[in-house]
């Protein structure tokens, strides 16, 4: 991802691609999904809030949806295998 997609407030994805096998950046993905967001940088796009993150495992801890309320989420995995293949990951 470049500096400059990074710095564009409306960056789209290029592509999509679904999740084969589960690691941390899969774990966030998730979390964001659940929310009702594509990913990090849509969530910050809209909230225009900061990410609370676990510093144990760098995990995201909180997250508000659009509805104004909050996900909390534990500091262990919650993106259990049966449910990685749902998540998307995008391309800029």
């Amino acid at each position: 991802m470049s500096c400059a997609v990074l710095l564009d407030g409306n960056a789209k994805p290029k592509s999509m691609s679904r999740a084969k096998q589960w690691t941390d950046e899969v774990e966030n993905l998730y979390r964001f999904q659940q929310a009702g967001y594509r990913d990090e940088m849509e969530y910050r796009q809209i909230t225009q809030l900061e990410i609370d993150r676990w510093p144990e495992t760098g995990f995201v801890k909180k997250l508000q949806r659009r509805d104004n309320t909050f996900y909390y989420y534990n500091r262990k995995r919650e993106c259990e295998d049966r449910e990685v293949h749902k998540v998307k990951v995008y391309a800029y």
